[in-house]
């Protein structure tokens, strides 16, 4: 089996075979414990946005409303109402900003796809929100330094994204048969994040993690 020869996420050659299935690979990182698949297995960008473009994200479908409250709520409740905030590959159907805006906060809206606007991402912002998007990001150090890049001091990353359990949960699992799906995390590898980037991480629920960046301190 060819691996990659470095870690999408800290970037070390500590990665060793980790599952096999009829159609790709998977190594993990011994370091940070990320589960990627290699170059060789993910899809050119227009493939991939033809899988996409299959999404029907809809803010007026309530079952889709449902599923993001697991995150957005929490998030709400711990913001103020003159917060500023960045939905981060939010899609073609634009969900989040919209209940946002039901609560008085604003949120823009980025994706590399539909809403490519790149001077959002020379902004700050006090909270943002990552709904089922980390997992299709190839280059994971490089997504997670933009992200610190674009967070002010104490502000929230909001992560939702299915985590990796176990070796024998992950060969039935169904998150890694979608083909866009390209690095699954633990919440080992979330502590590990947390650790590079100086955030502190808190696990919201079984999908949803949220970072806070360390506030500056003045002495």
């Amino acid at each position: 089996m060819n691996l990659c020869l470095l870690c999408p996420l800290c970037q070390k050659s500590t990665l060793a075979a980790f599952h096999q299935d009829k159609v790709r690979a998977y190594q993990r990182c011994e370091h940070c414990y990320l589960v990627s698949v290699a170059a060789a297995f993910q899809l050119n960008l227009a493939d991939e946005k033809a899988i996409y473009d299959l999404h029907q994200n809809d803010p007026s479908d309530q079952h889709y409303r449902q599923f993001l409250s697991r995150a957005i709520n929490p998030l709400f409740e711990r913001i103020e109402r003159y917060a500023q905030g960045l939905d981060f590959g939010c899609g073609p159907g634009p969900t989040i900003s919209v209940m946002a805006a039901e609560s008085g906060i604003r949120v823009d809206n980025y994706d590399l796809y539909y809403f490519n606007a790149p001077e959002l991402l020379r902004r700050q912002y006090d909270f943002i929100t990552m709904t089922e998007v980390i997992e299709h990001v190839a280059d994971a150090l490089a997504l997670l330094q933009t992200l610190d890049s674009l967070l002010k001091p104490g502000a929230i990353l909001v992560v939702m994204t299915k985590r990796v359990i176990s070796e024998a949960a992950f060969s039935t699992w169904h998150y890694k048969s979608d083909l866009t799906h390209i690095n699954f995390y633990s919440t080992a590898t979330f502590e590990w994040i947390a650790a590079k980037f100086n955030w502190t991480l808190e696990v919201i629920a079984e999908d949803v993690v949220f970072f806070t960046k360390q506030a500056n301190v003045c002495l």
